[in-house]
């Protein structure tokens, strides 16, 4: 069975399938990356972390080992029975409405590249509203080559996951194809994303009152940035109900 799916977003293969494509079951069998190495190493020991798109709690679970207390959002309630050892909120990330603030927001699986400016905005607006005014925001974008030399493959314990395809659809946006093999099953997902220069990145986080503080990685692909003191520059966006995510796990 399938949540909504948006314009722009679909998947394929067996289980539930959420609005940004993604399978609940592919998700429960992909590795969790360097990603809590790389949060630990950047945040003090035992932070309260905000976590905008956890899904099934690949980074989410790790974290709660090494003694963080997490609070994890995601738009997929399939996506969430699945999470332990953490509060859980089930909404889109730029509807999410907390009275209280975090010393880590971590926006990863690059869905800082939302193929809609306003969702982006919308996204920017929920780590900055959620940050306390001393902590920090954890986000992870696209590396420049993303985009390049595709169709490109790369093996994961018992699989392979296989970048086919990056189309043009409109100025700027992109419709990235991705296949995730098994021997026991295939499935695919189809989604948008916005490739942001630097400049356009660092400009995008000022405007939500936002700024670099440090690359955390040699690929850039791993940023923390700051809250800056005072209003953000961006206006108030409307609630539009939707989540904008790329594939975590396709390229990183």
């Amino acid at each position: 069975m399938s949540e909504r799916v948006r314009a722009g977003y679909r998947g394929t293969g067996p289980g539930a399938i959420t609005p940004d494509g993604c399978a609940v079951e592919l998700y429960e069998r992909l590795p969790v990356g360097d990603e809590p190495d790389v949060i630990a190493r950047a945040v003090p020991a035992r932070a309260r972390i905000l976590e905008l798109g956890s899904g099934v709690g690949r980074v989410t679970h790790p974290l709660v080992e090494r003694g963080f207390t997490v609070t994890a959002v995601d738009e997929s309630p399939r996506m969430l029975e699945r999470v332990r050892g953490a509060r859980t909120v089930c909404t889109p990330i730029e509807d999410l409405e907390l009275d209280e603030r975090f010393d880590v927001v971590l926006l990863a699986s690059f869905l800082i590249h939302a193929g809609d400016p306003l969702v982006r905005r919308g996204l920017l607006r929920a780590c900055r509203q959620h940050v306390t005014d001393d902590g920090c925001v954890l986000i992870q974008r696209e590396s420049e080559d993303r985009h390049e030399n595709l169709p490109r493959e790369r093996k994961i314990a018992g699989g392979r996951i296989r970048v086919v395809s990056s189309e043009p659809v409109r100025p700027g946006v992109r419709s990235v194809h991705v296949e995730y093999l098994f021997p026991d099953v295939r499935w695919t997902q189809t989604f948008l994303s916005h490739p942001l220069t630097t400049q356009a990145f660092e400009e995008a986080l000022a405007e939500a009152g936002l700024a670099v503080d440090a690359y955390l990685t040699g690929d850039r692909t791993w940023v923390r940035a700051l809250p800056v003191p005072g209003p953000s520059r961006a206006a108030p966006l409307p609630r539009a109900g939707k989540r904008a995510a790329g594939a975590d796990a396709a390229t990183s």
